[in-house]
C-alpha cells in the first residue's frame, strides 16, 4: 500500500475549473491585510462584495484564501484581478508540480507543502498558490492551517521589517514558511530511521524492511517534490538582472537567493538520509545472512558429528553370517561407549578450532 497521502487524480484540460485536491469537505474563507509602514487594517471575514472597498491600492494588500472548493468564487477573484483561467486551473489541480509562471503583470508560483501526518508514517500533502501582481499579493491553500500565523502577527505588530517592504518580500516570508515544513518533515523521518536502525540491531523482524521500503518512498516523494521548487527558485535567481520584471524589487532577489539555497541544502539532506536508509537496509540484509550463517553453521556442525555414528551404525547393520563383533558378549556396550567417545572426541575438537 502507497504510504504517501497524495492522489494522482484524474486528468483534466489545461483551462477545466476543478478542484482535485481531497480536502474537499473546508469551507472556503477569506482574510485581507490592508498595510504599510505605518497602518494595517485587517478583515477576518472578508467577502467578494468588498473587492471594490477594502482593496487600497496605495498600500500593501495580502488576500488569503482558504479552501478551494467554491468555484465561483475562485472565478470571481480571477475575473476581478484579471488572472487568466489556465492559472485558476493551476491552482485548482492539485495534481500538478511544482511551478513558476511569469506574465507581463503577473507572478503565478504554487508549491507542496509536505508534513508528517500525526499517526501513522504517512506524508500529508497541500498545494499553496501565490498570485503577485503590483501591491496585491493573493495565496490560495487548500485548508486552514497555522502556515503564515507567525507572518500575520508580525504584520499586527510591525516586527521586523515585512511592512516596511513590497508585497514581494511577503511572498518570500511565506514560501520561506512553507519550506520550514520540509524541514519538520525530513528530521521527522530521520527519527523513524534512527528507531529502524536500532531495531535492525536487536532483530530482523520482517515487518522492518516492510517499514524501510517505506520511507524510502517518502523520500522519493520529498525529492520529487523540492527538484521543482529548486528549479522555480533557479529561476528567479537568474532573472535578477531583467529590468522588465517589476514585482520584485532588486533588493528582494537576495532572499529568494537564500530560498535556492535552501532548497539545495534539503536535497543534499535527502540524500545523505536516503545513504543511512540504504545502511539500514543492508545491515538488515547482513543481519539475516549472519543469522543463517549461524544456522547453517550448527547445522553442518551436528551433521559432522553424527556421519562417523551413522558410519558405524551402518557397519554393524549389514547383513553378514561372520561379523565376529556380533558375538561378542558386552559387543553392544563397547561400541556405544566408542561412538559416546567419538563424539566428545569431535566436539572438543570444534571448539578448539572455533568453529562454534
Amino acid at each position: 500500500m502507497r504510504k504517501i497521502k497524495y492522489k494522482k487524480g484524474r486528468k483534466l484540460q489545461h483551462i477545466t475549473l476543478e478542484y482535485t485536491g481531497t480536502h474537499k469537505g473546508h469551507e472556503t474563507e477569506m482574510q485581507l491585510f490592508v498595510y504599510d509602514d505605518t497602518d494595517v487594517v485587517e478583515y477576518d471575514k472578508f467577502t467578494v462584495l468588498a473587492l471594490n472597498s477594502c482593496f487600497d491600492y496605495t498600500k500593501n494588500n495580502w488576500l488569503n484564501i482558504h479552501g478551494l472548493n467554491d468555484i465561483n468564487l475562485i472565478k470571481t477573484i480571477g475575473a476581478h484581478f484579471k488572472v487568466d483561467d489556465f492559472l485558476l486551473a493551476d491552482i485548482l489541480n492539485t495534481t500538478k508540480r511544482t511551478k513558476l509562471e511569469e506574465q507581463k503583470d503577473v507572478l503565478f508560483f504554487n508549491i507542496k507543502s509536505l508534513l508528517p501526518s500525526e499517526y501513522s508514517d504517512n506524508i500529508s500533502v497541500e498545494q499553496i498558490s501565490f498570485i503577485l501582481k503590483d501591491g496585491i499579493l493573493i495565496s490560495f491553500q487548500e485548508k486552514r492551517s497555522d502556515f503564515f500565523a507567525h507572518i500575520r502577527e508580525r504584520l499586527r505588530t510591525h516586527a521586523g521589517i515585512v511592512r516596511t517592504k513590497k508585497v514581494d518580500y511577503l511572498l518570500y516570508l511565506l514560501l520561506d514558511a512553507v519550506m520550514e515544513n520540509f524541514y519538520i518533515t525530513i528530521e521527522d523521518e530521520e527519527d523513524k530511521i534512527e528507531e529502524l536502525i536500532n531495531l535492525t540491531k536487536k532483530g530482523a523482524d520482517p515487518i522492518i524492511l516492510e517499514k524501510i521500503e517505506n520511507h524510502r518512498d517518502n523520500f522519493n516523494f520529498l525529492k520529487r517534490s523540492i527538484v521543482p521548487l529548486r528549479d522555480s527558485l533557479y529561476y528567479l535567481k537568474t532573472i535578477k538582472d531583467d529590468d522588465e520584471n517589476s514585482l520584485i524589487q532588486k533588493e528582494t532577489f537576495n532572499f529568494f537567493i537564500r530560498l535556492h539555497q535552501k532548497s539545495l541544502e534539503l536535497l543534499e539532506q535527502i540524500e545523505s538520509d536516503m545513504s543511512a536508509l540504504e545502511s539500514a537496509s543492508n545491515f538488515y540484509f547482513s543481519e539475516q545472512s549472519r543469522k543463517m550463517n549461524e544456522i547453517m553453521k550448527t547445522l553442518t556442525i551436528i551433521s559432522a558429528v553424527f556421519i562417523p555414528l551413522t558410519f558405524i551404525v551402518g557397519v554393524y547393520g549389514m547383513n553378514f553370517e561372520n561379523m565376529p563383533e556380533l558375538k561378542t558378549q558386552n559387543g553392544y556396550f563397547v561400541v556405544m561407549g566408542i561412538m559416546f567417545l567419538l563424539v566428545i572426541a569431535l566436539i572438543i575438537y570444534f571448539k578448539k578450532r572455533r568453529w562454534f
